[in-house]
């Protein structure tokens, strides 16, 4: 099997380091391993299939290094910067900022959604954001059989999505980055405001989700809240489609979609939940069930763990469907 040159950014924080773990998990092909992060974090250690690594600090000088892919795990402004100079050196950058996402030349990509977006990349590939990843996996094989025409998203994310500043928030009970405390609290604000009343987070998921599925006629609306909980997001969804549905068509369309799984046996208190899908690669879906207040109507709720599929998961399948394509 051939073996690939690989930099990961930001490899100390939350996701980076879980894009390491994971990596290992799924026994990524890695000839070489560059390690980058910023100053504060250089010279310090980390562990990868049992040997020890030095981080080094990024620089303009970092990838003259012999590298075929990088990704990106430290923030826009980082992304910003560096993910050009990769591509001037003909690095592949897979990268999980909001900085590329909306972009027309770079690909927005779910695996198991539009992996063939992967082929008209110019050297970046964008991570979409994590409620939009865990929503538009079992929304997919719906729009394509029944033609999604307005979206209705309600999400119920938890703090890691912030970090390790959010989940210290959280675990120490201080205000400290978010602007209330968020212990025995829910927060309806993610991101900073626009000038529209939404959040950027809110526009991320109904942007990202018309680029992904491509099509810009679905009519979406998102509110998103921050909610006492370490890890995985949840989402309710209600769809309005275009075409008639029964419900059976729904599970089996869900049942055999790659990276779905079902949980929903409402007698039996069987639904998903974020203490459950916590660790896990999958994305739920349960509480399927009509809405009666409008013509083809349906209520999903959907639970993935944002750091894993979210993030760094996601992030590493397309960096696999990269390395497929390499020469």
């Amino acid at each position: 099997m051939k073996k690939y040159n690989i930099a990961v950014v930001g490899a100390t924080g939350l996701v980076g380091s879980t894009i390491l773990k994971i990596m290992e998990e799924r026994k990524f092909p890695v000839e070489k391993l560059y390690i980058l992060s910023s100053k504060k974090s250089a010279g310090s250690k980390l562990c990868f299939m049992g040997k020890e690594y030095v981080v080094e600090e990024l620089n303009e000088n970092s990838f003259d290094k012999p590298i075929d892919i990088v990704l990106f795990a430290a923030g826009g402004a980082v992304s910003e910067k560096y993910a050009p100079i990769a591509v001037e050196k003909g690095i592949k950058v897979v990268d999980n900022s909001s900085v590329f996402r909306m972009n027309k030349e770079v690909p927005l990509v779910i695996p198991e959604v539009n992996p063939e977006d992967i082929d008209w990349n110019r050297g970046i590939i964008a991570n979409p954001n994590c409620s939009t990843i865990q929503s538009v996996l079992p929304l997919k094989p719906l729009h394509d059989n029944f033609k999604i025409k307005r979206i209705i998203y309600s999400t119920y994310q938890s703090v890691s999505g912030s970090g390790l500043r959010g989940l210290r928030d959280l675990e120490e009970g201080i205000v400290e980055f978010y602007p209330y405390q968020i212990q025995y609290n829910a927060l309806p604000h993610i991101d900073s405001f626009l000038d529209n009343g939404y959040t950027k987070e809110e526009m991320k998921m109904i942007d990202e989700t018309k680029k992904i599925l491509h099509d810009d006629s679905i009519r979406i609306t998102a509110t998103t809240v921050r909610v006492p909980v370490k890890y995985a997001h949840s989402v309710s969804i209600n769809i309005e489609f275009e075409k008639e549905f029964k419900l059976d068509e729904v599970y089996k369309l869900l049942e055999k979609f790659p990276g779905v799984i079902l949980k929903d046996d409402v007698s039996n208190n069987v639904y998903p939940m974020a203490i459950d899908a916590e660790g896990h690669d999958e994305v739920y879906v349960g509480r399927i069930r009509r809405d009666f207040s409008l013509e083809n109507g349906l209520n999903l709720w959907v639970v993935a763990d944002n750091i894993r599929k979210g993030a760094a998961t996601n992030a590493i399948q397309i960096a696999e469907l990269v390395a497929s394509k390499l020469k």
